[in-house]
């Protein structure tokens, strides 16, 4: 499957799967985030970025809710991954972003993904 740079798609190569590849980021990471989310950044070595996502129950206790929150981080990462580079990030639910709305959401995504592209691009 081909990828467009323009931002389209989200490869399996771009998904953070392997217990090792979650345990090496939360070994080593720069966190960043607010009362929604805490984003865990680590350097791959790669020319492009890679998602996991730790969504638990704890966060929510309904699927439902759990879901809206995955699909709302890796909607917002696909749009913003060309200006990541090559690093792993482990996005954290907090109890709090379940009941968030959509575009409250947004925003603090997009806040938090802006300071990881800046903080790559100083790297």
């Amino acid at each position: 499957m081909s990828v467009a740079r323009s931002g389209q798609g989200f490869p399996p190569s771009w998904r953070l799967r392997e217990k090792a590849g979650f345990d090496r980021v939360f070994a080593g990471a720069r966190r960043f985030g607010d009362g929604n989310f805490t984003f865990l950044v680590r350097d791959n070595g790669l020319a492009h970025p890679r998602l996991g996502l730790a969504i638990s129950r704890r966060c929510s206790r309904s699927a439902v809710r759990r879901n809206r929150l995955k699909r709302l981080i890796r909607e917002t990462f696909r749009t913003r991954a060309d200006e990541l580079g090559g690093v792993d990030v482990v996005v954290l639910g907090k109890p709090a972003a379940a009941s968030r709305s959509n575009p409250e959401l947004l925003d603090s995504l997009q806040r938090l993904w802006t300071k990881v592209a800046t903080s790559c691009a100083g790297s």
